[in-house]
C-alpha cells in the first residue's frame, strides 16, 4: 500500500515539474509572438501559462493522431 502512494505521488510530482518547466516557453512564446501579432491580445503572467498548459492537458490527454 505504501508503495502505490509513493509511486502516485511521485507521478504527480513528476507532472507538476513538467507543467512548470513548459510554463515558462509558453508564457514568452505568447508574450513575444501573439501579443504583438493580434490586436487586443494582453499579456499573460507564469500562473496563467500554468494554467494554459494544464488546461491543454486536460483537454488532449489520451488523444492520439494513431489509427
Amino acid at each position: 500500500m505504501k508503495e502505490s502512494i509513493g509511486t502516485f505521488l511521485g507521478v504527480v510530482a513528476i507532472a507538476a515539474l513538467i507543467a512548470v518547466i513548459l510554463a515558462l516557453p509558453a508564457m514568452l512564446l505568447w508574450n513575444s509572438c501573439l501579443v504583438p501579432a493580434i490586436d487586443g491580445v494582453n499579456e499573460i503572467g507564469f500562473f496563467q501559462a500554468l494554467g494554459i498548459i494544464t488546461l491543454c492537458y486536460f483537454l488532449f490527454w489520451g488523444t492520439s493522431l494513431k489509427k
